[in-house]
């Protein structure tokens, strides 16, 4: 349980939690202008194509009559569906916005590594042999052509 209430405690002051209210505010908010434009836009042009009042209700009948106040509100069910596709949608273009752009960084990020690496030059990996003169590894103690043997 400590472990828990510490990883929480983690999460809050690492400010994930006030990235996520503001991403819960503006959901909501988007939330609201997606079922406006449902409502007052794509509403009214389906009832014009579909020749009905998209928001009825239609009420249930039994085999003997009415029954009072059974209602399914099958408009509201329909916008409701358009809503979450409109929501899903959206969400989908953010999600696939963001993943780009975390391609395109850490494609800069790597050329920026690429690029730091070039200008370093690289460690020197042969020496020349004082007495002979001829090239020999950095780390050798004795030249391998003339044989004499190397101070550092």
């Amino acid at each position: 349980m400590k472990k828990f209430l510490n990883e929480f405690k983690d999460f809050i002051t690492k400010g994930n939690v006030l990235d996520m209210a503001v991403g819960v505010i503006i959901g909501a908010a988007f939330k609201d202008i997606v079922t406006s434009l449902t409502n007052n836009i794509i509403q009214p042009i389906l009832d014009l194509i579909v020749k009905t009042e998209f928001g009825a209700k239609l009420m249930l009948k039994a085999p003997d009559g009415e029954i009072p106040g059974i209602y399914l509100e099958y408009g509201q069910f329909i916008t409701a569906v358009i809503n979450f596709l409109i929501m899903a949608f959206v969400i989908f273009l953010i999600v696939k916005a963001v993943k780009k752009a975390e391609e395109l960084g850490n494609k800069l990020v790597k050329l920026g590594k690429k690029d730091e690496a070039a200008e370093e030059p690289a460690a020197p990996t042969i020496k020349t042999c004082p007495f002979c003169k001829s090239e020999i590894a950095i780390d050798a103690t004795r030249c391998p052509h003339c044989t004499s043997v190397l101070e550092d």
